[in-house]
């Protein structure tokens, strides 16, 4: 055992999926943590410090929710590592905290049961006691603990109701490990348990004659409906992209005029030369170029966590299992590409809960084209030049929603194909998931989440995305030329040099040298192409980012090839919008997806192919335009 006199004693917390266990962790611990209502949420041990009220030093480790110790799924055999200390560097628990639904006190205990029964010392938290009790639902606590041989406290963890008394229970002496009566009721130990709980559950809890229909069941009647199900989803998903749209125009607002005025303020201290165009046109125009997309990215985050910590993610897994069938996927594959939406690396780990290793493959290499936020930028850019600002922000909201739906369909597609070229699985897993109750969002998890996120995008905005745009505006700048006209100096610096080579490559397509050159600085990080484009042509600082902004679209609307016809026409901004689509330009994606799938050929192969179906899907889609003169 861990604990020592006056060394820290270790706790671990495990239980089902959606039984709050995390969110237990977060009031124990204050750590800020990620809490979502659907299975798979946790894929990794998290650590943490708490303190008994005698003051003394108590680590919590948060274990993987899963359903039962059989170790069947990576997050199952990690948490039954945890429990016999065979995880790295972790001596085994000197107490584990079992976390239940109280209104679903049945299927909890299953798990319960198989922990007690490694002889390990126990204390049950009977979470959401809230939620039992407005379904009618009465439980005797002190019974329960007598037949279990375990203390048992009831909580209600969101509202930090019962931590003081689940921190009493892990004061020395901890409790001792209790006689597992029910393995002598059968010879199969599933079956035992199984008489056990039904038994015990028949002491314990006592239920309302009739059942009581609950605000969650009248809700699901509707939300999860084979018809008004479905429109409740697609509603819901382009009611978000429509907010994403309307709701950040002001803080946008705010951004580019701060941003604005910075750049004058900056451009008023120094003299002319080029020390102050590196300063204002790369750093302030480079970086600041993006993070005027922040309140965008930042309501997407915020949205994502809504639906989450409200409960209906689950719901949309359900209803979504049918459709990842045809693409040869299960509901298990939804969690992962639908967390790709915010940003592919949590979403290729999330892929961990998946049994089949076949269809975690599969998940992991379509992953990247579900459109991750940092693809906003980029969008944010061409389609208020494909379709004008007098269009109304609905239609704009619809163009990404259909964006974002192109992208899904492709990946469902080539997940069918690419599900059937590996073959089927030995034993495979099977789709379970648990409804819970719909909740109360728990505003401060998601406000700490959304937060995290931002300064997350403000880091890279700060490191990636600063050194690439000082490095491009280095070389858009040297070698100089004797010409004052911007275009010669820019043909004759590196960078249009570069742009020269490049062109012919992307000419099929219908980019310029400078677009090319943009999408090729993209590759280490998508948003680097809105600040680059700002760069190579030449946009200069206004006096608000609106204005510099909107400078950026008038010179690309203007931008012509030599023989006066436009580059930026719609049939080149949609083959731009598709190369976005489906091109694989992230390169700490491309690492996870080698560590996660044990393999950089994987890793290779996929940003090769993404890469190569990019450049088709673009080249197909210009090249028909043309011909039916589009």
């Amino acid at each position: 055992m861990s604990a020592t006199p006056d060394g820290p004693s270790l706790i671990a917390l495990i239980g089902n999926p959606n039984a709050g266990k995390t969110t237990l962790f977060n009031a124990l611990t204050g750590a800020n943590q990620h809490v979502g209502n659907y299975a798979g949420v946790t894929v990794a041990v998290k650590s943490g410090h708490t303190y008994t009220p005698h003051g003394r030093k108590v680590r919590v480790l948060d274990l993987p929710g899963c359903y039962s110790l059989r170790a069947n799924s990576p997050d199952e055999k990690v948490a039954l590592d945890a429990l016999h200390g065979q995880l790295p560097g972790e001596p085994v628990p000197d107490l584990i905290v079992c976390v239940v639904d109280s209104s679903n006190l049945e299927r909890h205990l299953q798990l319960v049961l198989q922990v007690i029964e490694l002889g390990l010392p126990c204390v049950l938290a009977l979470n959401m006691i809230d939620v039992a009790e407005r379904n009618g639902l009465r439980l005797d606590p002190v019974k329960l603990s007598e037949e279990l041989g375990i203390p048992v406290i009831p909580m209600q963890a969101n509202a930090k109701r019962g931590i003081v008394e689940l921190k009493q229970a892990l004061r020395l002496p901890r409790p001792i490990a209790p006689v597992t009566t029910w393995t002598h009721l059968h010879d199969d130990p599933e079956t035992g348990r199984r008489l056990f709980i039904n038994q015990l559950c028949e002491l314990v809890a006592r239920r309302p004659n009739a059942h009581q229909q609950t605000t969650s069941d009248r809700l699901d009647a509707v939300l999860l409906h084979p018809v008004y199900g479905w429109l409740a989803l697609i509603g819901i998903f382009f009611t978000v992209f429509w907010a994403i749209f309307s709701f950040a125009e002001i803080p946008m607002h705010w951004i580019e005029a701060g941003q604005g005025s910075f750049g004058k303020w900056v451009e008023s201290l120094m003299v002319e030369g080029d020390f102050r165009s590196l300063l204002v046109d790369g750093v302030i125009g480079g970086a600041g170029g993006v993070i005027v997309f922040l309140p965008q990215i930042v309501l997407l985050f915020l949205f994502i966590g809504l639906l989450e910590s409200s409960g209906y993610m689950a719901r949309a897994a359900y209803l979504m299992d049918g459709v990842m069938a045809k693409a040869g996927l299960s509901g298990k594959s939804f969690l992962p590409l639908f967390s790709s939406y915010a940003c592919a690396i949590p979403g290729v780990m999330a892929a961990r809960t998946i049994h089949s290793s076949k269809e975690r493959l599969v998940t992991i290499f379509v992953a990247p084209w579900m459109s991750c936020s940092a693809r906003l930028p980029v969008f944010f850019l061409i389609i208020p030049l494909l379709m004008h600002e007098n269009e109304g922000s609905w239609k704009q909201a619809l163009t990404l929603f259909a964006i974002y739906g192109l992208g899904t369909a492709t990946a469902f597609i080539v997940a069918r194909i690419l599900r059937g070229r590996l073959g089927e699985d030995i034993s495979p897993g099977h789709f379970l998931l648990e409804l819970p109750p719909y909740r109360t969002p728990q505003w401060g998890y998601i406000f700490r989440h959304v937060l995290d996120r931002a300064m997350s995008f403000v880091k890279k905005a700060g490191t990636i995305i600063l050194g690439l745009s000082i490095l491009l505006w280095a070389l858009s700048t040297y070698p100089k030329s004797n010409s004052s006209e911007p275009a010669e100096a820019l043909a004759h610096s590196a960078m249009g040099r570069i742009g020269a080579v490049i062109e012919p490559v992307v000419k099929p397509l219908g980019f310029d040298g400078r677009m090319g050159t943009a999408i090729l600085t993209s590759f280490a990080a998508r948003e680097v192409f809105v600040s680059s484009m700002a760069i190579l042509y030449r946009v200069e600082e206004a006096e608000n980012e609106e204005q510099t902004r909107n400078q950026l679209r008038d010179k690309l609307s203007a931008a012509t090839w030599p023989d006066g016809r436009p580059i930026f026409t719609p049939l080149s901004l949609i083959s731009l919008l598709i190369f976005f689509i489906y091109a694989l330009q992230c390169l700490p994606t491309s690492a996870v997806v080698a560590r996660e799938s044990g393999s950089w050929k994987w890793a290779l192969g996929q940003f090769l192919f993404m890469t190569g179906f990019a450049y088709a899907a673009s080249f197909l889609v210009f090249q028909a335009g043309k011909l039916i003169g589009f």
